[in-house]
C-alpha cells in the first residue's frame, strides 16, 4: 500500500484560501452542477494548493490530505452538497485541476469524506424542512414527527453528539449509502482521489464500512481508507474488511506530553503496548496515521514547553511506525491555540515560510522514504531514560537507530549495537562502538551495515 511509504501534509482548505467563514444561501444542486461545467480559473482560491505543489514535492510530500472541500453552511463538516466544491474554493474544474497538478508532481490525494452528517443545508434535508411528512428523503435521517428541534423544524432529529447544525445520516438506509458511494465515484472518476480520510469513524456504521471498503477497492485496488478514531481498540475498524489505518491519538498525546514533563517513559511505552515485538502488542504490522497537531488541536509550536526541543519530536513521530502527517504551517513552527477557537487553528498563509525547521522535515521525510525499516520494520526500545531515548527499527533487510536527547545537557547513552553505520541526518560514515553521544536537544539517526 502506497500509503504506508509516503509522509502526509494535511490542509484544511477554507482556512488555507482565506474563504469567508459563513457560505451564501444554499442553491439547488441543478444550479451547482451547471456551475461545475465551468472551465478552471487560475484565479480560483483552491488553486492555491496547485501553486504550493513545487514546494510540497521539494519538502518529500508523498500525498495531501485535503479538509472538506466541498460545498457546506460554514466549516466544512456541515455539508450541503457531496458532489460539489464549495463556491466559495472555485469550482469542480479548478478543483480538478488542483488535483492534476499534485499528480503531475507524484503527489496523491486524499479527500476528507464526512459520511457520518450533513449540515441543515444539505439538499435532502432542506427538502424535510419543506414537505416534511411527505419529503422522500425523511427517511434519510434520524427524524421524529413527535418532538421539535432547537430550530423550531416541526420535527425532532439526531445530530452529532448534541451538535445540531450536523444532522446525522441514516447509514443503514440503502438510499444513503447508494448516495455516499456514487459520491465516492464521482470524486475518483472526476477528481481523480486516491483515497479517503473517514471523518468520525468511530460512529460510521460497520457494514457501511465494509461496503464502502469493497467499492472503493474495485475503483482502485490501491485507494485508501484512514479512519478518525480517538480512542479504543483500533483493530476494530482497522483491518481486512474496512479500513487500512486509523489515526493514532494515543501516540498524538504521548509525544508532547512525553517531552513537556521530560518522561520518554511516556510515548516509549505507549510504542512498546502497540507495536513492540512481545507476541501480546496490539498493532504490530499495522501502519497508523501519525500526527502531532491537526486542525482541531493546538499546534506543537504552542503546545511544546521547550521549541528547542522541536526537532527530537519530529524525529520521533517520522521514525516511530505509522504513517507522518505534517499539518499545513507547523513545519515551519506556526502557532495556534484550541481555546482561541477554529479560525486560529486554520490560518491563511500567503506562502510557505520556510526556516531551519522546514529543512529539517524535508531531510526527515527523505530518510523516511528511503528507509525499509522506517517503513515496515518493527520496533523495540533500547535505552530509556527520562530525558534520553534510543529505539530500533529492523526488518531483515535493515537496522536503523534512533536516539534522540530532550534536554540541553549533552549525553552518553548505552546502545546495545556495534559495527559500521551510516548517521542519516548528515550522511556521516562511522562506527558504533556500544554508545552513542548527543548534544544537548541533539538527534542521530544511524542505518547500520
Amino acid at each position: 500500500m502506497w500509503a504506508y511509504e509516503t509522509t502526509f501534509y494535511q490542509i484544511y482548505p477554507l482556512g488555507f484560501c482565506g474563504a469567508p467563514r459563513e457560505n451564501a444561501a444554499p442553491v439547488a444542486e441543478d444550479e451547482l452542477a451547471q456551475a461545475a461545467d465551468a472551465t478552471a480559473s487560475p484565479d480560483a482560491p483552491i488553486m492555491k494548493i496547485a501553486q504550493w505543489a513545487d514546494y510540497l514535492q521539494e519538502l518529500g510530500i508523498g500525498a495531501v490530505l485535503i479538509n472538506p472541500p466541498l460545498e457546506s453552511d460554514s466549516h466544512g463538516y456541515d455539508t450541503r452538497s457531496l458532489r460539489h466544491i464549495d463556491r466559495r474554493l472555485g469550482g469542480d474544474a479548478d478543483f480538478a485541476a488542483v488535483c492534476d497538478t499534485l499528480h503531475a508532481h507524484g503527489i496523491r490525494v486524499v479527500l476528507d469524506a464526512v459520511f457520518n452528517h450533513v449540515g441543515r443545508g444539505f439538499w435532502a434535508f432542506r427538502d424535510v424542512q419543506e414537505r416534511k411528512w411527505d419529503s422522500p428523503y425523511k427517511d434519510w435521517f434520524h427524524i421524529s414527527f413527535d418532538g421539535d428541534s432547537c430550530y423550531g423544524d416541526g420535527f425532532w432529529y439526531e445530530g452529532w453528539e448534541g451538535h445540531f447544525e450536523l444532522v446525522k445520516l441514516n447509514l443503514q438506509n440503502p438510499a444513503v449509502v447508494d448516495y455516499l458511494l456514487e459520491s465516492v465515484r464521482r470524486w475518483a472518476e472526476v477528481f481523480g482521489v486516491d483515497g479517503l480520510r473517514l471523518d468520525v469513524a468511530y460512529m460510521l456504521d460497520r457494514d457501511f464500512m465494509r461496503r464502502l471498503h469493497v467499492f472503493t477497492h474495485e475503483l482502485k485496488p490501491d485507494f485508501v481508507l484512514i479512519g478518525e478514531t480517538l480512542h479504543g481498540d483500533y483493530n476494530q475498524i482497522v483491518n481486512d474488511e474496512m479500513l487500512d489505518s486509523c489515526t493514532n491519538y494515543e501516540c498524538y498525546k504521548g509525544l508532547y506530553s512525553a517531552f513537556n514533563s521530560l518522561n520518554m517513559f511516556e510515548i516509549a511505552h505507549s510504542l512498546a503496548r502497540q507495536f513492540g515485538p512481545e507476541p501480546w502488542t496490539l498493532y504490530k504490522g499495522m501502519h497508523l496515521f501519525s500526527f502531532c497537531d491537526n486542525h482541531d488541536v493546538t499546534r506543537i509550536a504552542s503546545i511544546l514547553q521547550d521549541k528547542q526541543q522541536m526537532n527530537a519530536l519530529y524525529a520521533v513521530l517520522f521514525c516511530m511506525p505509522g504513517i507522518p502527517c505534517v499539518y499545513y504551517g507547523s513545519e515551519w513552527g506556526a502557532e495556534g491555540e484550541k481555546h482561541q477557537g477554529d479560525p486560529a487553528l486554520r490560518p491563511c498563509f500567503e506562502k510557505p515560510l520556510e526556516n531551519d525547521l522546514t529543512e529539517f522535515l524535508g531531510k526527515l521525510s527523505r530518510i523516511k522514504s528511503s528507509c525499509v525499516a522506517l517503513k515496515d520494520g518493527g520496533f523495540q526500545n533500547l535505552t530509556l531514560r527520562n530525558k534520553q531515548w534510543i529505539f530500533v527499527r529492523q526488518c531483515p533487510a535493515q537496522t536503523v537507530i534512533v536516539a534522540v536527547n530532550a534536554e540541553e545537557n549533552p549525553c552518553q547513552m548505552e546502545c546495545a549495537y556495534n559495527g559500521p553505520t551510516v548517521e542519516l541526518l548528515t550522511g556521516e560514515k562511522t562506527d558504533l562502538h556500544g554508545t552513542v553521544e548527543l548534544p544537548g536537544y541533539g538527534v542521530k539517526i544511524y542505518k547500520m551495515g
